[in-house]
């Protein structure tokens, strides 16, 4: 049969059992199907519980609040606590790799092992047809030779497109998985919960980390890794300064490094360029800096990628396409070339700022997200 769009709505009545997180995304997400005429179950995950009392942690006020809304929209509840699986599938990688000199998106990993893996497996042990979450992304479902097959697509809302976060799913877990706000846009989303009295409407949206929220990132990691001072060099071999330990930094990173402008070039005007962290040398626990944003040594035409993850279960065909580096960026053109269904390598027409191991390269054609894998 020829390639072709099917429906891809759950059918009348369908079970689904929505992700609340306490945010006004899941909360107008739970509140646009029970419209829509389907069985709504609310579930609220707790992922984290090492420091449920300190002032950053908000888990108990998210709780109320998702409670609070699904007493409103009128769906039961519940919650379940995943701390262990997150701590073994998420946070242990996330530790390895900056132990290990990289810089990993926890979010990525977070989504397929516990909001599209152990959430799913739950939701489907309550009698769900599908899962829902607040994600801007949609999925559709193409007709195939080989039966249907559901595409990651970006949300209509290009502002919020949460494809990049998304990218690690797969076809099982797709399969069972609806995005209601793909379609809708943030604006909409704020006015929606306004209009229906969500007590939450104006909260403000979460940022950084899942599991370390608003808390200083240094001060956070400092209590699981060691801090291993070292010189902070150019690349001519110039000492500048000294780092806290390469796994507090970033490469692309400015802020933080404590050089003032008293080393390195200077204009006519006595002004001078800001610093950057350009590489991380663990052999010799070296932090390479540079001046300037468009330093030579902050950009890359290339990257290679390995752990590949792909949306279709394989890998595309060898050609041109876009990809992402990191999430707030715009699509750029690149070639791709694969080496096997778990490495591939990216060939960019125009050179890239700051291209960090651990991040993800995410690989587009159009508005289809195809997949990705950890940029080495």
């Amino acid at each position: 049969m020829a390639d072709g769009m099917v429906q891809g709505a759950p059918a009348p009545g369908a079970r689904i059992v929505v992700g609340m997180s306490g945010g006004v995304d899941s909360s107008v997400t739970a509140w646009l199907l029970k419209e829509q005429g389907y069985q709504v179950i609310g579930l609220f995950m707790k992922n984290w519980e090492d420091d449920d009392d300190s002032e950053y942690c908000s888990t108990r006020q998210d709780w109320l609040d998702a409670a609070s809304v699904a007493d409103v929209v009128g769906v039961d509840i519940e919650a379940v606590n995943f701390a262990a699986e997150y701590k073994d599938r998420v946070f242990a990688d996330f530790l390895r790799e900056y132990s290990a000199g990289r810089t990993p998106n926890p979010d990525v990993l977070c989504n397929a092992e516990i909001k599209f893996k152990a959430f799913l497996d739950h939701a489907m042990g309550l009698g769900a047809d599908f899962i829902a979450t607040g994600h801007y992304a949609r999925v559709r479902r193409v007709q195939t030779a080989d039966g249907i097959r559901s595409q990651l697509l970006k949300a209509v809302d290009a502002s919020k497109d949460q494809s990049y976060f998304l990218h690690r799913l797969n076809q099982t877990q797709l399969a069972r998985t609806v995005f209601p706000l793909g379609e809708v846009h943030k604006t909409d989303v704020r006015r929606i919960a306004a209009e229906i009295g969500l007590p939450n409407a104006a909260k403000k949206d979460s940022t950084g980390i899942c599991f370390i929220g608003e808390r200083p990132f240094r001060e956070f990691l400092n209590r699981y890794l060691p801090t291993k001072p070292g010189p902070m060099l150019t690349p001519e071999g110039q000492r500048v300064g000294q780092h806290q330990g390469l796994a507090f930094y970033t490469l692309g990173q400015r802020k933080g490094l404590g050089i003032g402008g008293i080393h390195g070039a200077q204009r006519d005007d006595g002004t001078a360029d800001a610093w950057y962290v350009a590489q991380k040398e663990l052999e010799t626990n070296t932090l390479r800096v540079v001046q300037g944003h468009n330093h030579p040594s902050l950009l890359s035409t290339s990257l290679m990628a390995q752990d590949a993850s792909w949306v279709a279960g394989e890998a595309p065909e060898n050609g041109s396409f876009s990809a992402k580096t990191r999430y707030r960026q715009t699509d750029a053109a690149c070639m791709l070339g694969v080496q096997d269904n778990s490495k591939f390598k990216l060939d960019f027409q125009q050179p890239q700022w700051a291209v960090t191991p651990g991040q993800s390269a995410v690989l587009y054609d159009g508005e289809v997200c195809l997949g990705g894998g950890i940029i080495v």
